[in-house]
């Protein structure tokens, strides 16, 4: 298929919608002619049209800051989404790899503004008051539904297009690490969109398009990996302790276990070298590892790998088997850590 190619925290949990934030409103001073939004802001903004909050402090910006995150909470836990979901789709948005995947211009652009921003779209703190006799700021906060839900409704459809562009391929593409990538990031796309959706049926909306779980699509990344044979060469190992160690990360993962004739091949280089202090009765030995995933269709080095590690003791045969178990903890724990981001980022 041809490639059509932070976040506003209230109560420490981040919400997933960025906002358009206008700051279009005005201070009236002093306590005459108090505004009556300050104590009932549905008396101004009517729940019909609106949705409204008021927030107070000592200071201007607080007090506009829990204005808006009076207003997020009208909205609940229903529109937060999982924080590493949250970050793999702001991140490719940003770095430009979503653009390829959208269509339409305008598409593009809604939603490279929904991640630009740091609040709930369509919001604006519209007015401020200042009370002279208490010397506190009042700020109202407020979302008009038509337009939000306007520009809610254009991203969730941003992200349906890119979705299906992104699942839309032949048995030979989709069986690829290209394949798992493209579905684990229409997952994430998938999670964004359920979240928007949750967010209009809050405001009434009527939701006509259909939105599915980003599960649907994680379980089908899933079936994709167990196609896939990755084949492991190392050089310098000692007993086959770094192989096993990539064995198991990998079969924990779920792909197959291939030969040197597979498409993906993670080619190894273990290399120890002993070091001697003068003012020491410890040998010490140094492991650098150096491991690249390759696509032997393509020549292209997809993850690369690499660290280096230090054991000692007294006896060197001691030194050296610790410095292996160093480097077998280091790979099941960092490599999975890797190629899981790795699979879980949008191909450009």
């Amino acid at each position: 298929m041809r490639k059509i190619k932070n976040r506003f925290k209230l109560v420490n949990k981040i919400f997933l919608f960025p906002l358009l934030l206008i700051f279009s409103c005005t201070s009236t001073p002093g306590n005459s002619g108090k505004p009556s939004w300050v104590d009932n802001v549905n008396s101004v903004y009517n729940r019909s049209q609106y949705v409204a909050a008021v927030g107070h402090s000592a200071d201007r910006e607080t007090a506009e800051k829990n204005a808006l995150a009076n207003l997020a909470a009208f909205f609940g836990q229903s529109i937060q989404a999982d924080q590493t979901i949250i970050n793999t789709y702001y991140e490719a948005v940003r770095n430009g790899a979503t653009e390829g995947w959208i269509d339409n211009i305008a598409m593009r652009n809604a939603v490279t503004i929904s991640v630009s921003m740091d609040t709930l779209i369509g919001a604006e703190v519209r007015e401020v008051w200042y009370d002279t006799k208490k010397n506190i700021y009042y700020a109202a906060a407020v979302m008009e539904r038509a337009k939000t839900i306007q520009l809610y409704t254009e991203m969730i459809s941003a992200n349906l297009q890119m979705i299906n562009n992104l699942t839309t391929m032949n048995q030979t593409e989709k069986n690829t690490l290209e394949g798992v990538s493209r579905f684990q990031f229409a997952a994430a796309a998938a999670d964004i969109n359920i979240s928007y959706a949750n967010l209009l049926r809050l405001l009434n909306a009527s939701i006509s398009f259909g939105v599915k779980r980003g599960d649907e699509y994680r379980l089908e990344a899933q079936n994709i990996i167990k196609t896939i044979p990755v084949g492991i060469a190392v050089t310098g190992d000692r007993e086959g302790r770094v192989q096993s160690a990539f064995i198991k990360v990998l079969t924990e993962l779920r792909f197959r276990s291939g030969g040197n004739n597979s498409r993906y091949i993670l080619r190894v280089n273990v290399k120890l070298s002993t070091i001697d202090y003068s003012n020491s009765p410890e040998k010490y030995i140094l492991m650098e590892l150096n491991a690249n995933l390759t696509d032997s269709v393509s020549g292209e080095v997809l993850l690369p790998f690499n660290f280096t590690t230090r054991e000692g003791h007294t006896n060197t045969a001691v030194a050296e088997n610790r410095v292996f178990i160093s480097a077998q903890s280091r790979i099941e724990e960092d490599f999975s850590d890797v190629l899981r981001s790795y699979l879980s980022q949008l191909p450009r």
